[in-house]
């Protein structure tokens, strides 16, 4: 008796997990959850037929065409939102009043108020709400806030952060190339670097300052964008993003290369394709889901992880009094006054750290009831930035914002 209550004991409580919207996004996260002890997929919806039988081959569980079957679902505790973004308040509301826990992708939602009736619909019906699927989740960026909060360099001082992708070139749906549905670089690129810098500084962002760009004939949204913020304690952060691929951050470093998702001359014949309008774009886009050509899973479940290269949230750099913090190959480059020490990243042992951290939060927000940090509030704050950053590149003025809280304590 003793012996099977402690096997008991050891063997954790799944959590039950349904999918709404098995897309790219979607894809990077289905093998972490597959391979955590602590995560029972059980179901998925989808509007694409092949997708659904791919999923139901792969990972087994229940499939539906629609995300309110899949929240009617009773075997579902919580619903991870990755449909497209004009979808994600409809669907975490539609989810919340079904009773299952919500994590929802970035951005949030599209408008404050939408964010603001997702958190109300989660307070309603009592569920957790989180906002996840941004790169402050990641060990880098944790290493760097453990390394702030030691005070060992401190007060922190600025932060810089800027990206070259060739997120531009990538095969876009047409909602995608739409800004009024959340399309473009400063929607769905934005909240990572926003989340980061917020999570360093504090949370309590001041004002924005900010423009953006379009210029290329091929793709009809912003894919540019550079801003500067102003925390409430005076802390000052420039952040950039050129999504356009003419030159990609992971140049900068020296164990780096000119490969993003394309190679040179790849995105040469992309551009290409785009200005003639000989792209199928969907079919492209098709392709990088699940059970297609281009799937690109393998990258989350690597036993030995690749070296760091600048990626969608780019080379961030925190200068502090004593001393600069920035990603270095493995780990976290730490320049101070004894010289260049390279620390090892937090967490950075785990075979299947991908995207684990959100699903952690989830997990023990459910089942341990603990506090949630990627909240509702903090995902709306987040959002209020990257709407301040667009407002502000229209009518060319500094934004003040009122709906930022403080970034949580460590758990």
């Amino acid at each position: 008796m003793k012996k099977a209550a402690a096997k008991t004991a050891a063997t954790p409580r799944k959590l039950r997990i349904g999918v709404a919207g098995v897309g790219v996004g979607a894809a990077e996260i289905l093998p972490t959850m597959r391979m955590l002890d602590t995560i029972d997929l059980v179901a998925a919806a989808d509007v694409n037929p092949r997708i659904l039988e791919v999923f139901r081959q792969r990972y087994g569980g229940t499939t539906y065409s629609s995300v309110k079957e899949l929240c009617a679902d009773p075997d579902v505790e919580a619903v991870w939102i990755a449909t497209p973004n004009r979808f994600h308040a409809e669907h975490a509301i539609m989810a919340a009043e079904h009773g299952k826990h919500v994590v929802v992708e970035k951005p949030m939602a599209i408008t404050l108020r939408e964010a603001e009736a997702m958190i109300e619909a989660s307070i309603k019906h009592k569920v957790k709400l989180i906002c996840g699927h941004t790169q402050s989740f990641l060990p880098p960026v944790q290493t760097m806030r453990q390394i702030l909060r030691s005070g060992r360099l401190g007060r922190l001082c600025a932060m810089h952060v800027w990206a070259y992708s060739d997120w531009m070139l990538r095969p876009r749906s047409a909602d995608e190339l739409d800004i009024t549905q959340g399309g473009g670089v400063p929607f769905r690129q934005a909240p990572h670097q926003v989340d980061t810098l917020r999570l360093l500084g504090g949370g309590m962002v001041r004002s924005v300052r900010g423009t953006i760009g379009q210029w290329f004939p091929g793709r009809p949204i912003p894919g540019y964008y550079s801003a500067f913020m102003e925390f409430e304690d005076g802390t000052p952060a420039t952040l950039m993003h050129n999504g356009y691929g003419y030159f990609v951050g992971s140049e900068l470093v020296p164990w780096g290369h000119q490969n993003h998702h394309f190679t040179v001359p790849e995105r040469i014949e992309v551009r290409r394709q785009l200005l003639a309008g000989t792209s199928d774009q969907d079919q492209a886009k098709d392709q990088l889901r699940i059970g297609g050509s281009d799937e690109r899973v393998s990258a989350q479940v690597q036993a030995a992880p690749k070296p760091w290269v600048p990626n969608d949230l780019g080379m961030l750099i925190m200068s502090c009094e004593r001393g600069d913090v920035r990603q270095s190959a493995h780990g976290i480059y730490v320049h101070d006054d004894r010289g260049t020490e390279d620390v090892p990243l937090v967490g950075s042992a785990n075979p299947v750290a991908g995207r684990r951290a959100e699903l952690d939060e989830l997990y023990d927000a459910v089942v341990r009831d603990k506090p949630v940090a990627h909240s509702g509030p903090w995902g709306m704050a987040t959002l209020e930035v990257c709407l301040a950053i667009m407002q502000s590149a229209a009518e060319r003025r500094e934004i003040l914002l009122s709906h930022q809280v403080p970034a949580p304590e460590p758990g």
